[in-house]
């Protein structure tokens, strides 16, 4: 961005800013800035963090600088005097079989692992075995009273192995009022398919690749659910979910289903009103070696107390965790050092921190920083602490979350993750809307996008919860510059080792969005009053209830 053009949206924004606000504590600049933000990703994705995940040197050496950065800041120790809130989690490490074989068609299939097929255990046992596993097309594997669907009616699944497909019914349908059209219902999730098969008792559910309706590759796939995984401890030790949970490519799918003379359109056909679960007249046969590890990873805390409600509570939430080191790329890289998936969700989150301690009125509620972990593992950090919250659900007012913000500068529109869920999304409108800003929705509803990072699980126990990015129309670059770079990011760093800091990454975008969320949390912060969910949000009962 040109110096001019940076003054005037600067000083403009500034001017109609400080027309739409009464509130004294509210900053007459910004706040947040990228050069902050920039310092703080290039401390936290750099090779000596190991790509930070959970379990390895690298978790100690993000907690700590994150608690070092809380402490500097001005934050108080948010759990009982400390920094760290303790997450008991177990890491799995699966090796399955180097093959899959199935048996039983015209043509029996051995499917090689990784780039064919990749399965694991969360049963916290030694050894897991599907052998002769009858398998079961079950269509989409959902069952959605509300929707009238059933894929498992009158199906009994007990030692057998479903085989189901990725998303809901609704997607490309073409009707927007089946399911959701093409936004994904939870019922779409990769994490709820496996839910449902173990309710349903099955031995074993892989899922269907397709990349537009997962809305990644087989790569995110692969990279993702190999090697160690981690769990939050149960005390049934993971045995009332299936020994076998997987993927398979699209490929290796549509060979299975065919050998059942299941040919065609497939998505096509599992959305018909009448379908019915199909067996495939094959089986399955995989074992799985399970490496078991018990340990504590940490979520990080701190807070600023409020000077007049200390006992309601604003809180902020960015995961630190990523892929740590792995197999060597094309390039040689080996570590997955998540500059912007989520070195920079941290990195803004620190410099909001920043923004409240030198603000000159103190915020009259709490405000709470939770850096979680785990939140590539399957949102782990942040379910436990939901779950085992330190500051009651019921006092907290908000969830603002930070996740994997745009590197490729301010937009002129800004993206509302799961958009028309929460009054939040109010609050972000008006300062859009002061700033001559749209607000929009998911860029990808069908990738389930509200059900794919920390602020979710605040979400299932009512906290209004809200999670906004970059939108695409560049403020400097004409065209297609944001959709371009979005699409780059997703096909070529995302959930990989070039996912890295770079002197040139462009943190405008970032301390856009840094900075709106700063002024959510000003205005929630010295109000009296509760945001809540709007009618028809499937979040709304859970607060309601919890509120009485």
């Amino acid at each position: 961005m040109k110096i001019t053009l940076r003054k005037f949206l600067f000083l403009g924004s500034l001017a109609v800013f400080a027309g739409c606000q009464n509130n004294k504590s509210v900053p007459a600049e910004k706040a947040v800035t990228g050069a902050d933000i920039k310092k703080y990703i290039s401390a936290l994705a750099n090779d000596s963090m190991m790509g930070r995940k959970p379990f390895t040197a690298g978790e100690t050496k993000a907690i700590n600088y994150i608690s070092q950065q809380f402490k500097k800041i001005g934050l108080e120790p948010g759990n009982n005097g400390g920094y760290f809130q303790d997450v008991p989690l177990v890491e799995i490490t699966s090796s399955p079989s180097p093959t899959m074989e199935i048996s039983g068609g015209k043509d029996p299939l051995s499917l090689k692992a990784t780039s064919d097929f990749v399965t694991f255990s969360r049963r916290e046992v030694d050894s897991v075995s599907l052998k002769n596993s009858p398998l079961v097309f079950a269509g989409y594997g959902v069952v959605a009273p509300e929707y009238h669907w059933n894929d498992y009616a009158g199906l009994d699944v007990k030692g057998k192995t479903v085989v189901v497909l990725v998303n809901d019914p609704g997607f490309k349908n073409g009707d927007p009022h089946f399911f959701k059209g093409d936004t994904m219902t939870y019922y779409g999730r990769w994490t709820y398919k496996y839910e449902e098969a173990a309710r349903q008792g099955a031995a074993g559910v892989l899922i269907i690749h397709q990349t537009e309706p997962a809305s990644y590759g087989w790569e995110v796939v692969s990279n993702s659910n190999t090697g160690a995984k981690l769990y939050l401890q149960q005390a049934d030790k993971h045995l009332n979910r299936c020994k076998v949970e997987g993927w398979i490519t699209e490929a290796a799918g549509k060979k299975l289903l065919a050998e059942a003379g299941i040919t065609g359109d497939f998505r096509a056909l599992a959305r018909k009103k009448d379908f019915k679960a199909i067996p495939l007249n094959q089986s399955v046969t995989i074992t799985i070696n399970n490496h078991l590890k018990y340990a504590m990873s940490h979520n990080v805390v701190g807070v600023i107390k409020g000077s007049s409600q200390p006992n309601q509570y604003v809180l902020y939430s960015a995961h630190w965790d990523h892929l740590g080191v792995g197999k060597p790329d094309a390039k040689g890289d080996s570590i997955y050092n998540g500059a912007v998936d989520n070195a920079d969700g941290v990195a803004s989150m620190l410099s909001v921190a920043k923004a409240f301690t030198k603000a000159k009125e103190k915020p009259k509620r709490s405000i709470i920083f939770l850096a979680v972990t785990a939140e590539e593992q399957g949102l782990l950090g942040s379910e436990y602490y939901a779950t085992h919250p330190i500051y009651p659900v019921n006092k907290t007012v908000a969830d603002l979350n930070m996740d994997a913000l745009g590197d490729y500068g301010e937009t002129k529109d800004i993206a509302v993750t799961g958009k028309g869920q929460n009054d939040l999304e109010d609050y972000v409108e008006e300062i859009a809307k002061s700033e001559g800003l749209s607000t929009v929705g998911d860029r990808h509803p069908g990738s389930g996008s509200y059900y794919r990072s920390d602020h979710f699980n605040f979400a299932k126990v009512g906290v209004p919860a809200l999670d906004i990015n970059n939108g695409s129309i560049s403020v400097v670059h004409d065209g297609g510059y944001g959709e371009a770079r979005q699409k780059d990011y997703g096909d070529n760093r995302y959930h990989q080792q070039a996912d890295n800091y770079t002197d040139t990454m462009d943190a405008t975008g970032m301390a856009q969005i840094a900075d709106i969320l700063y002024r959510v949390g000003i205005k929630l912060s010295n109000e009296t009053t509760f945001p809540g969910w709007k009618t028809g949000s499937e979040f709304k009962a859970v607060r309601d209830k919890s509120m009485k």
